[in-house]
């Protein structure tokens, strides 16, 4: 393939790529981020731009809208947005290359509680991208399902509401967790201001907005208390060293939500295949379609997450853990 052809197929790729971030994923919660991404596909120099970074996550749209706004970009207006990147391009790039997207959206607690709780312990977590680790705190946050009273510790700064559909199990306390660790390429500190500033900067702008930057910072309150194991590396190539620092008469339980997307086939079905030969339990919470071998009923909404146990459907759930489905 020529030179000019090798190009063009490349900002075909990145246009096919925002116009499916802003109709799928940014349409209904964050209407400025679809906007700009429509826009941004119809723009040849912008294009151009994003097309100059390394292939693959680096040309993720909610990369680069959370670099603009980690330099304090405008990201509500296209035009305005426009002119600040072409602007500050140098600096945008180098969040890019050096950050990754690493969403901690703690909510997300809440769908994996029914199923953490219904598990016998103690139990000691293991997150797989967990990013700052904020999500292994689920025994360390208060939950209210349905408008219900809450569970949880009382004096916790973090609630976590999410309605429920279909029998959901709602336990009456959280589990006994006795170890929890992480695994990340670059691991975030809850210690360090500018990663908890990138964790706020990954935070979609719309109406949900305020309150999960509130939940974040609240969270990242919790774990500096007690800061978690977080090794960085590779999912599958460290996976099996940290299960085996799990302490004696603690279960195992190997988690995840809305990582495996960014892992290429063969990446999820080694790590699959490394998950599945641990002794422990597996709970996974991704997106419709990431893991197709899974065991039970398909989401009636594309746009939902599928929880399943031990690679078994039991619910579908909100991508931020707003909702939870039992499946039946």
């Amino acid at each position: 393939m020529e030179r000019g052809a090798a190009v063009g197929a490349d900002v075909d790729r990145v246009v096919a790529r925002y116009l499916g971030f802003a109709d799928s994923c940014a349409a209904g919660s964050a209407p400025a981020y679809a906007r700009i991404a429509r826009a941004l596909a119809a723009d040849e120099q912008v294009l151009g731009l994003v097309a100059s970074l390394p292939a693959g996550n680096k040309r993720q749209p909610n990369l680069l809208l959370g670099a603009v706004r980690f330099l304090g970009g405008p990201v509500r207006d296209w035009e305005e947005f426009r002119s600040w990147l072409v602007e500050h391009w140098e600096a945008v790039r180098g969040v890019v290359l050096e950050r990754y997207t690493q969403t901690n959206e703690v909510r997300r607690c809440a769908t994996l509680l029914p199923v953490l709780a219904s598990l016998e312990g103690p139990l000691a977590l293991v997150e797989v991208g967990a990013s700052a680790g904020l999500c292994l705190y689920p025994d360390r946050y208060r939950y209210s399902f349905d408008g219900g009273a809450p569970i949880g510790p009382s004096e916790s700064p973090v609630l976590l509401e999410c309605a429920t559909y279909g029998g959901v199990p709602v336990p009456e306390r959280v589990p006994e967790v006795v170890w929890r660790a992480g695994i990340d390429l670059n691991p975030l500190d809850v210690r360090r201001e500018q990663d908890v500033r990138w964790l706020e900067a990954l935070v979609w702008p719309g109406p949900c907005e305020v309150s999960r930057r509130e939940r974040l910072r609240a969270a990242a309150r919790v774990a500096c208390q007690d800061p978690p194991v977080l090794v960085a590396g590779d999912l599958v190539e460290r996976l099996r060293g940290l299960a085996d620092r799990v302490p004696a008469g603690a279960r195992l339980v190997v988690f995840h939500s809305a990582v495996l997307a960014y892992l290429d086939a063969g990446a999820r079905g080694a790590f699959v295949e490394t998950v599945r030969g641990l002794e422990g339990h597996w709970v996974s919470n991704e997106g419709a379609g990431v893991l197709p071998g899974l065991e039970g009923p398909r989401p009636e909404a594309a746009h939902d997450f599928v929880v399943a146990l031990d690679g078994r459907v039991v619910a579908f759930a909100g991508e931020h853990g707003q909702r939870l489905a039992w499946a039946r």
